[in-house]
Formats: C-alpha cells, structure tokens, sequence
C-alpha cells in the first residue's frame, strides 16, 4: 500500500517548486551564522596589530554595505517603503554600526569567548519571554549557569572591555528583536531590509572608523583582509540570520543563541589560541546541555 502524500496544516501537499532556502532546515542557517559570527571577528583580532579596532570595524561595515550595496541596489527597495518600514530598516542600521564598534573595542580587550559569553546574557531575556514549559525553563537555567561560569571569572580583569561588552550585548538583543521584524515577510525582502540597514550602518560608523583604517586603504594586503572580514563577519552571517530568522520563532532563536558563547571559545581556541581554563569549559559544556535540553515553542 502506497504512503499517503504528507500534508501542511492547511490540507495542502508540499509544493514541489520550493525553494532551496525553504528546504533546507533553519537550525542549518543558524550554525552557520554561528561559526562565521565569531570566524571574521578572530581574523580581525589579528589584524588589530596594523589597524587600530575602529578602523578594522569600518572596513567590515563598508565592504559588506558595498556588497550588498552592488547585489540588491537597496536604496530602491528603501524608497518604496512607508514610514514605518522605513523607520525600522534605520532602526537596525543603527543598531548594526553601534554594535559592531562596541564589540570590537571589546575582543580588542578580552578573550572571544568571554565577549560570547557575555554577548547571551541580553538575548536569554528574550528567550525566556518566549518560554511556556518547564522544560525550557531548566534549559534556560543550565544555559544562564554556563554563561555566569564564562564570565565572573574575569569580571575584574578590564574594566573598559567589559563596558563595551555589556553595550555590544543591548545592542545584539536589540539586534534580534529588529531583525526579525526585518525577517516578517521571508524570501528576498528581508534580505533588501538588511542590505538597506548596512547602509545605514556605514554611514553611523563613518565617521568613527574611517580615520583608522585608513592605514588600510593605501596597502592592498590590508585592504584584502578587510574585505574577506566583512564578507565573513556581516554578509554571510546576516544573510543566514534572515533566513533563520524569518521561520524560527524569536524565542526559539535567541535560545539558539546559547550556542555562541561555545562557538567563540572553540574559534578562539583554534584561530587565536585562547585556550580556556577548566572552569571555562565546564562553562561551555552547561551552555550547550541548556541548548540540547531546549524544545522550541510552536509559532
């Protein structure tokens, strides 16, 4: 006897044209935002020897605005929105120049991992907004033991890197919350909504980084470098978070975004050797059991 065909909730049977950004599961898009969330911003950290982190912070923003600026002609797709939509889009430009600038002025003072760490202590809120069982409550308390076990170990050690930390961790939840209004409508829209946004985004952080990293300018290594750190750091990542975010519920994201503290250790590790202690790892390990234990909650 033949299967019956599967069926979505509305009675209607998969469409066989749909695309492969649909297919594909959205967890898929989240890791890989993870790994090259924390992969450019090592890179950079290397670079911070030649270019002092504003200028570093620059070149990420303005080689990914010109990316997207050459791939979605934005400012079309920015004029035809009402206020509202427009208002967001600046919104999240905004909030996308500010926080990159405050978390590179953080990991050019603390290990990548501490800056991961504390980078989840915002977006667990909107985690926990989302929670309805007991189950994502626990998961939630092994995930917010891990992050405290990253990060009152050093809470003593640099002062101003850890004020820029805390900054970059508001501004990343706000991140969140902006970017999946962004993400509402899915398909190519959020990714117009995004590269609008990072226009807006180079021109809040011109006039902060443009000085510094014009070092860069004038050597083409350097220049390269900086190129490969915004495709890596705010291209690839960015466009994976709209296609995440656009079919994971907000909660459900920023519980995800349990895996990052994790994640950056594992690059520090290997990219900057930043070895974690023992108490660090048990950290990493309690973070990651918080994901594990998570069910995600239903639209």
């Amino acid at each position: 006897m033949h299967d019956e065909p599967q069926t979505s909730a509305l009675g209607r049977s998969p469409s066989p044209c749909t695309s492969l950004d649909e297919r594909l599961p959205p967890q898929l898009y989240f890791v890989v935002s993870a790994v090259f969330h924390y992969l450019g911003p090592a890179f950079a950290v290397l670079l911070f020897s030649r270019v002092e982190p504003l200028g570093v912070a620059w070149l990420r923003i303005a080689s990914a605005g010109l990316i997207f600026a050459l791939w979605r002609r934005p400012w079309r797709y920015f004029l035809r929105q009402d206020a509202n939509g427009r208002w967001t889009i600046v919104a999240l430009g905004a909030v996308l120049g500010c926080m990159n600038v405050c978390f590179y002025l953080a990991i050019a003072r603390l290990p990548l991992g501490t800056v991961g760490a504390i980078e989840f202590i915002g977006p667990i809120a909107l985690a926990l907004a989302g929670t309805r069982t007991q189950r994502n409550i626990v998961a939630l308390a092994v995930a917010v033991a891990g992050v405290w076990m990253l990060t009152h170990i050093r809470i003593a050690d640099a002062p101003m890197g850890f004020l820029f930390a805390f900054a970059n961790c508001g501004l990343f939840m706000l991140y969140i919350v902006l970017g999946h209004r962004v993400a509402r409508d899915g398909g190519s829209a959020g990714v117009d909504r995004l590269a609008a946004a990072m226009l807006v985004a180079l021109l809040v952080v011109m006039p902060l980084g443009l000085h510094d990293a014009t070092v860069a300018l004038a050597s083409p290594a350097l220049l390269t470098a900086g190129i490969g750190i915004g495709v890596s750091s705010s291209v690839v990542p960015y466009i994976c978070d709209q296609l995440a975010m656009a079919r994971l519920p907000r909660a459900t994201f920023a519980l995800l975004l349990a895996l990052l503290p994790a994640t950056a250790s594992m690059v520090g590790v290997v990219v900057l050797h930043q070895i974690p202690s023992p108490v660090e790892m048990t950290g990493i390990t309690l973070v990651i059991a918080g994901v594990n234990l998570h069910r995600a909650s239903r639209r």
